[in-house]
């Protein structure tokens, strides 16, 4: 398994990856193949995948704002969890966040991914109850899917 930076190259695998996951969340805009391009462009050494005979099996979106790195979509194909796959590629994209002087990383998982939040928990994550999260939608034509 080789796991390295994301470029827009791996996009057409890695949105294929996201469809297979079950209850995992699309947008229309930000997740198509220019709204990833944009995120990579603005972030371009800190996402990463997971490749497995040449194919990918994990991805995770990564970034940050100058202070505070943030984790979006990760994912593992589900025939290749619990295998390390995750916890390399999270290591890989808290590296890349370290080179660049971020200190602190935060995540958004779904209350009902018992999957992802046992992921999280099982590697040493936080789970904050001392906040709350909102979200303001600028542009309601960013239309959010859920895998089924």
């Amino acid at each position: 398994m080789i796991i390295r930076t994301m470029t827009i190259e791996d996009y057409e695998e890695v949105y294929g990856l996201w469809k297979k996951i079950k209850g995992f969340a699309m947008r229309s805009m930000d997740d198509s193949r220019e709204g990833v391009a944009r995120f990579l462009a603005r972030n371009p050494s800190t996402s990463v995948v997971a490749v497995k005979d040449g194919a990918v099996i994990g991805a995770i979106l990564c970034g940050h704002d100058g202070r505070r790195g943030c984790f979006y979509h990760v994912c593992v194909e589900p025939a290749h969890r619990k295998q390390g796959v995750g916890t390399a590629m999270v290591v890989f994209a808290m590296e890349a966040l370290k080179r660049e002087e971020i200190n602190k990383v935060s995540l958004i998982a779904f209350t009902k991914n018992d999957v992802g939040n046992a992921f999280w928990k099982k590697i040493g994550w936080t789970h904050r109850q001392d906040l709350n999260y909102y979200d303001f939608t600028l542009n309601e034509a960013n239309i959010i899917a859920f895998n089924q």
